[in-house]
């Protein structure tokens, strides 16, 4: 049996592009299975410090009967960590289109922890987190439930005080794991 160049090209291609989709998919499955690299604002003490004067300015504000409602929901253990960090990092894009700008005269740090915060958006999606792949998963619709529940700036002061609840997930979550010998030499150290 004798074949043609066009057939050969023809199989050639096939089993590239059938290649190509199984290299994209091994991709693909490890960008989702491993936690992205830590945005610099995450890493930053000066951050993490304006999230919580922000956090304890908004808590100040409270009413009395606030303080045992709690909005951010709490991680689920039998998710990967991937799935953790991108599910708050939706949260954190809601925070940045709806909360803080209501927020804004209220704090004098809150233009730069704004800025610092869009920059942890900005890296998280450049990075593999599909914010809109999250926005019906269901802790993200109970978070806004119970934020239009609390209604008006109430459930403002509300979600600006729990920042910190929100920051402390991004900064655990959205990090790619140290390898075992790095932390027990860390551990060493300390």
């Amino acid at each position: 049996m004798k074949l043609d160049n066009a057939t050969i090209a023809s199989c050639l291609r096939s089993a590239a592009t059938a290649l190509a989709v199984l290299f994209l998919i091994a991709w693909t499955e490890q960008v989702v299975s491993h936690p992205v690299h830590r945005s610099p604002p995450l890493k930053d003490p000066k951050t993490h410090q304006a999230v919580r004067e922000m956090s304890q300015h908004a808590q100040r504000k409270e009413l009395e009967e606030d303080t045992s409602i709690r909005l951010m929901p709490r991680p689920n253990a039998d998710q990967n960590h991937m799935e953790i960090c991108c599910l708050h990092a939706n949260i954190l894009n809601f925070y940045l289109n709806n909360i803080l700008h209501k927020y804004s005269d209220e704090h004098p740090s809150m233009h730069q922890l704004k800025t610092d915060l869009h920059r942890v958006s900005e890296d998280l999606q450049d990075q593999g987190c599909n914010l809109t792949h999250y926005h019906n998963h269901r802790h993200t619709v109970e978070f806004r439930r119970k934020l239009e529940k609390m209604e008006g700036v109430r459930g403002i002061n509300k979600a600006v005080g729990e920042i910190d609840i929100l920051f402390t997930y991004l900064h655990d979550y959205c990090e790619a794991p140290k390898p075992l010998a790095n932390a027990t030499n860390d551990a060493d150290n300390n």
